[in-house]
């Protein structure tokens, strides 16, 4: 009497998983155009929720006189350093706004994040800068420090408007922004890095895979 083979059926069942295997590994630059767009706008999309939510945290060794870095800066820096002027501008006013929606819009943050965003812009494109950490740690720290110039400008502009000047009210507003911009601009110039590093290798590969 003779046993009935199921060798055929075994070949199936160990096919069928590695056909699935083969699908689900295909390389990321054989995806259709559209979902590699997907996949990068949700990586981009993402890293400035985190940045957001960075934004209040203040973790061991992330913050110096009570201030923390400034992770939406870093990420304007980041995205305008190859980009066009309008792109960075864009970017640090939608990156404001959203910064006014957790804080206060009263005074804005996207006038001082879009500037930054022209100026790193304007200075890659004339190449006062190499693209290397040291030189986005420098950015960093010279965008941070005139970003929170120009919020304590517009503290001091406000002042004016409600009636509240007063010379003792202006220098007690440009000494606490003193100490904050060195402080935000030291540490944001140290985290700089960490942040433009994974973004731009995934920006220029996704930038690659477009040509």
């Amino acid at each position: 009497m003779k046993i009935p083979s199921f060798s055929g059926s075994r070949q199936k069942q160990l096919k069928s998983p590695e056909r699935k295997s083969r699908i689900t590994n295909k390389p990321f630059s054989h995806w259709h155009p559209s979902l590699r767009q997907l996949v990068n706008w949700i990586v981009t999309v993402g890293s400035v929720l985190l940045c957001l939510l960075l934004l209040p945290t203040r973790l061991p060794g992330m913050e110096l006189l009570e201030i923390g870095p400034n992770w939406l800066l870093i990420w304007v820096v980041a995205w305008s350093v190859k980009r066009t002027v309008f792109a960075g501008a864009l970017a640090g006013i939608i990156l404001g706004l959203l910064q006014d929606a957790m804080t206060s819009p009263n005074p804005t943050h996207a006038l001082s994040l879009a500037i930054v965003g022209i100026l790193t812009s304007l200075l890659q494109k004339q190449r006062f800068m190499e693209e290397d950490f040291i030189s986005i740690a420098l950015i960093a720290f010279g965008m941070a420090f005139l970003a929170e110039t120009i919020f304590g400008l517009q503290l001091t502009l406000m002042s004016d408007a409600y009636g509240g000047h007063s010379l003792r009210k202006v220098a007690d507003i440009w000494t606490y922004y003193q100490r904050v911009a060195l402080a935000s601009a030291i540490l944001s110039s140290l985290w700089a890095p960490v942040v433009y590093y994974p973004l731009n290798l995934w920006w220029q590969r996704m930038k690659l895979l477009e040509q």
